[in-house]
């Protein structure tokens, strides 16, 4: 409520103390999070021989990570709150619509705008290399603009690789330490992953789920969201629409849990298409699953991670599934 009051002291009405609202909360919650976030990267990290993030790194990567927020969160949240104000019984369908065309347009400018505010891409030499993954996404009819090494050491020694942009923008992006840890054959294999989910509309149908997804939560906020004794009901001197938005999506998070069961069991299908894809493809299994060992032994991932921990938790599959589901491949069947 101390925080409602300040943000209405500024006198710039529901939308403006919604938005000064809702930054006060966004500043406490990254100064109450900072601690755990430097124990995380500069102990915990280092002492398992993954931080490279220096000081600066650290400190540019969360100015510009809050500044991001405050436009682009700041446009959205602005629109949300204008349209549970403004425009009535259709205001959730009008919300919907604008989140939906709101998550396109991040999807398109991240690889562009976002993502090089805190990497250097670089088009990844003539070579080999490039020439086998050219060759290869020529074969499965799969467009490629561009394909880049990200200096993925600049923070961290992990492993990864992925794709960005729609259609005919899509580029291959290989962190340098991948580059470093596979050879030619298992990075093919690693992006012979990647383009499965592509072909097999694996975004797509992600895509598809959220928008479901969204449209529920808008609907079922706005059955509450104008509601007065919901907000006194959380010790609100002045009931507003912000502040039940915020509530609400307190109230979501229970829910939230055990719907991620449904959204991670999906994913880890995937993930097995994509293997098979990936072994079909190529031919052989074997270099993704020595790639798989690889990552798993980089990252230091859990081998064995408690089954209930993977079923709310997981959105890829074990190590040891995959292996085994990929070791029972039958080239040219997909299991």
């Amino acid at each position: 409520d101390f925080i409602d009051i300040t943000a209405r002291s500024f006198g710039y009405g529901a939308i403006g103390s919604g938005l000064i609202f809702m930054g006060l909360l966004m500043l406490l919650s990254f100064l109450l999070s900072l601690p755990f976030t430097i124990y995380s990267t500069f102990v915990i990290e280092e002492r398992f021989g993954f931080n490279r993030t220096t000081v600066k790194t650290f400190i540019l990567d969360n100015i510009k990570s809050i500044i991001l927020a405050v436009i682009l969160g700041g446009l959205l949240l602005t629109g949300i709150l204008w349209f549970f104000t403004a425009a009535g019984s259709y205001a959730w369908l009008y919300c919907w619509l604008v989140t939906i065309l709101f998550s396109f347009f991040i999807q398109f400018i991240a690889p562009v705008v976002i993502m090089p505010l805190f990497n250097k891409f670089s088009p990844l030499e003539d070579g080999v290399l490039k020439g086998k993954i050219n060759d290869y996404a020529s074969k499965q009819n799969f467009t490629l603009q561009g394909i880049f090494t990200m200096d993925g050491s600049k923070r961290s020694s992990k492993l990864n690789a992925f794709f960005t942009g729609f259609g005919k923008f899509r580029k291959v992006v290989l962190f340098d330490t991948l580059i470093e840890k596979l050879t030619e054959q298992q990075i093919i294999a690693v992006l012979a992953h990647e383009i499965g989910h592509a072909k097999l509309k694996h975004l797509w149908k992600g895509f598809a789920l959220f928008i479901i997804q969204s449209g529920l939560i808008f609907y079922i906020l706005s059955l509450f969201i104008a509601r007065e004794d919901f907000a006194l009901a959380f010790g609100m001197t002045h009931p507003s629409i912000y502040a039940s938005l915020l509530f609400l999506s307190y109230l979501f998070s229970p829910i939230n849990l055990f719907v991620s069961i449904l959204f991670n069991k999906l994913s880890r299908n995937y993930e097995y298409e994509a293997d098979n894809f990936a072994a079909k493809t190529t031919g052989e299994s074997k270099s993704l699953v020595t790639a798989l060992k690889i990552l798993t032994k980089e990252n230091m991932a859990t081998l064995c991670p408690h089954p209930l921990y993977v079923l709310f938790y997981y959105s890829h599959p074990p190590l040891k599934e995959r292996i085994n589901s990929l070791e029972n491949f039958d080239t040219g069947h997909i299991l």
